[in-house]
């Protein structure tokens, strides 16, 4: 007795496999594409694509536009702000130069007067001038002025 093999044909498909088959199934949405471009042409194209992109996906060119307006702030302002940091560097290390140069300035004014006061002395001696020998000083703590001699 000879048994011949039996061959069972069925649509049903494991489990994961039903998303695949019916997938698969769709045809793909086919597009012409035009074989010759030319420079002022290839833009015009472009958006030709984008908008035929746009109505084919379930989101609508408002959503598009708004989203590529907002990215377009968004790098603007951010090209800004570092524009602005830059410049703010730059003017930070103008002013810490002239800060710098006028530290320097000043050090260099103190050393010549220290000098010429150093030098004061010596000049007066050159000129005739006698220094002081003695010295007078007068306390005034207990002074107390007169009553005629008040402002009148």
């Amino acid at each position: 007795m000879a048994t011949s093999a039996r061959t069972v044909r069925s649509n049903a498909a494991p489990a994961g496999r039903e998303r695949e088959s019916k997938e698969t199934s769709r045809r793909p949405e086919l597009t012409v594409i035009k074989g010759r471009r030319t420079a002022s042409n290839a833009v015009g194209e472009g958006f030709e694509r984008l908008l035929t992109w746009t109505r084919a996906r379930s989101m609508p060119l408002l959503q598009v536009v708004v989203a590529v307006a907002f990215l377009a702030a968004c790098l603007l302002g951010s090209l800004a702000l570092r524009t602005q940091m830059a410049q703010n560097s730059f003017e930070q290390t103008r002013v810490q130069d002239n800060i710098s140069t006028l530290t320097q300035d000043v050090q260099d004014d103190q050393a010549k007067l220290d000098e010429l006061e150093a030098s004061l002395p010596q000049k007066a001696q050159d000129m005739g001038m006698v220094p002081q020998q003695g010295s007078i000083s007068i306390d005034l703590s207990g002074y107390q002025p007169s009553k005629g001699a008040g402002h009148e």
